[in-house]
């Protein structure tokens, strides 16, 4: 996956609202005035690795500072533009870059070696899996220890310096070693453009006495990055929607179905522009939530098998051909590989291949190109949506509380879709919350992001921190368990640093709810701690926050009303009391044992 540079482009952040794709890369002429040369103060690596990320798209890097990579911070913040984020650990830094990522396009964080590396190195593996351009920035040992059979600190002991390096090789698409100034120009440039070209996290290793040393490669303002496009095969191109709209205009009720890697194929447009031609009915898969507007007039849901939003499965799985654009079937997807669909019907559209049912497979074509050709050739066929229309039942409203009756966490959620517009974005954490999230309605503009594929419990904290420091124009909500809060609490600090004024509804059942109903145990309860209190403590009377706790639906009321209203500035954290046994149907049918993903868990050993 190793890539080189060619020519000069600039790359601008996203900024289409919800959509939270990858920056957009236009070309630029590459005849340029000469740039003023910098003074040698600034023609340093340090300097040049900045102005390269303030270039792509990057203004705010998360950090944990470390002895390796201090005189490297010094020159990033020196960088106008670039606002350097202090972490509370590296995890979280890790995280926060991965939420950055997703509304600005690209995220970065900053750590010291192996100690640091080590620590961000899962929330890296988070953003790969989710196909997320990530530029992770480490500071490593001095340039003269390497090959000296020397011993350093933050190590495991051995004059080996490789070890976070063989860790990093698996979970990013490139890693460059800077350990000498005349290669350290072409090894950034050429990490940080494979990973806009990639759509996935690199590692650069910056020796600890370089940062600060000025050489002639970084004498002058940087040239902006050329990436060369990616072009669909046009022979393949034609070929494969011909084959489609074959196999698409003879079925009797297609649908068509989005996935997560839209965002990766840039696609999300063409996607929408195929459903207004074909007028098929449209659903998303449970990652692809937020990628496809759910204002469309044919719009049905979420397939998620068992799990769909009401009336979507039965109109997808009765399909006679379906559509599946950029999709994942792992086992949470597929409900424990449950999903009654045939493969003969599927027409499958990979970010760089098209598969039709048990036939023909297309190579080297680019989704966006495949979607829009193939809505120009596709007859409108729109009975699929009319069925839906005609089986479609409104979706009851949760039992009325009682006055004071303790809240029920279906009557959270029903609050919390009143609060959703075009200036709000949704965080679901790992838990419960995928269920009760995938149900609230989007409205146009409103982001929503959530992990499945890594579905790393904690994720949210940092991703909250993220997503919210780049998208200054959205109010971030976030729905996060007590279990998963309590592994990645601490960087509510920095959320109150940088003056956010997010909503945390804090769903307090007191333990791993999902893994409850997947397999139970002692394991799965935790230690309750005052939530309220803990921030109120982090607080300390330093930036705006503010805390409640609520009970009843009373309660839940009046604390929307302030944190919208009077609090509106402020950092707003809610924990709302909920019994253990308050969960999602979705999640019950899902995770229970003897059902879907426990029973895929469970499957015995094949007889040797």
């Amino acid at each position: 996956m190793d890539t080189k540079i060619i020519g000069a482009l600039e790359a601008t952040p996203a900024t289409n609202g919800n959509l939270g794709s990858p920056p957009k890369l236009t070309p630029t002429c590459c005849i340029q005035s000469s740039p003023v040369p910098f003074n040698s103060g600034e023609a340093t690596l340090g300097r040049h690795l900045a102005r390269r990320l303030v270039q792509i798209g990057v203004s705010d890097v998360f950090s944990v500072p470390g002895d390796f990579n201090l005189t490297l911070l010094d020159h990033l913040i020196a960088e106008p533009g670039l606002n350097l984020v202090g972490c509370c650990n590296e995890l979280n830094a890790g995280y926060a870059a991965d939420g950055y990522a997703r509304s600005r396009g690209v995220g970065a964080c900053v750590v010291t070696f192996t100690v640091g590396g080590l620590s961000v190195l899962n929330a890296i593996a988070g953003a790969y899996s989710e196909n997320l351009p990530l530029i992770c920035i480490v500071g490593g040992p001095n340039s003269n220890d390497y090959g000296t059979n020397r011993i350093l600190h933050h190590t495991i002991g051995l004059p080996d310096f490789s070890q976070e390096l063989r860790c990093f090789q698996t979970v990013t698409c490139y890693q460059a070693v800077v350990n000498n100034l005349d290669d350290a120009h072409e090894l950034i440039d050429t990490a940080i453009s494979t990973a806009l070209k990639e759509s996935k996290p690199v590692y650069i290793s910056i020796g600890c006495n370089l940062a600060a040393i000025p050489h002639p490669t970084f004498s002058r303002e940087p040239v902006p990055f050329s990436l060369a496009p990616k072009l669909s095969n046009k022979m393949g191109l034609e070929a494969a929607v011909e084959a489609a709209a074959e196999f698409l205009n003879k079925a009797v009720k297609p649908v068509m179905v989005g996935g997560p890697k839209l965002r990766v194929s840039h696609a999300c447009d063409a996607f929408v522009e195929l459903a207004d031609a074909t007028g098929y009915a449209l659903a998303v898969t449970p990652a692809g939530k937020g990628l496809v507007p759910e204002y469309h007039p044919h719009f049905i849901g979420t397939y998620w098998g068992a799990v769909s939003t009401a009336f979507c499965a039965e109109i997808v799985e009765s399909a006679d051909a379906y559509i599946f654009a950029g999709p994942i079937f792992n086992d949470y997807s597929s409900v424990g590989y449950s999903l009654l669909l045939k493969k003969e019907k599927a027409l499958i559209v990979h970010p760089d291949r098209v598969v039709i049912g048990n036939g023909p497979t297309f190579g080297c074509i680019l989704m966006k190109d495949f979607l829009q050709a193939l809505a120009k050739r596709v007859k409108k066929n729109t009975t699929a949506y009319e069925n839906y229309h005609r089986i479609f039942v409104p979706e009851g409203h949760p039992l009325k509380c009682a006055p004071r009756e303790p809240l029920r966490v279906n009557v959270l959620f029903e609050h919390i879709q009143k609060m959703l517009s075009s200036d709000t974005a949704v965080i679901a954490e790992t838990g419960d919350s995928w269920f009760n999230c995938q149900k609230l309605k989007l409205p146009q503009g409103c982001g929503y992001e959530f992990q499945m594929q890594y579905g790393s419990i904690g994720w949210s904290v940092g991703a909250t921190l993220g997503y919210a420091q780049a998208a200054t124009d959205k109010r971030v909500i976030a729905c996060i368990g007590d279990g998963s809060f309590q592994v990645t609490a601490q960087d509510v600090s920095t959320m109150l640093r940088c003056g956010q004024n997010s909503i945390i509804f804090l769903i307090n059942n007191g333990g791993y709810t999902i893994e409850v109903e997947i397999h139970d145990g002692p394991y799965n309860v935790i230690k309750n701690w005052n939530y309220t209190g803990l921030v109120d403590a982090i607080h300390n009377g330093e930036g705006k926050c503010w805390t409640t706790k609520v009970v009843c639906e009373e309660d839940l009321i009046e604390a929307i009303e302030t944190a919208t209203g009077a609090k509106k500035d402020c950092f707003c954290f809610i924990e709302v009391m909920a019994h253990k046994d308050d969960t999602s149907k979705e999640l019950l049918e899902w995770g229970s044992r003897g059902s879907r993903v426990s029973a895929a868990n469970s499957r015995p050993p094949n007889p040797q």
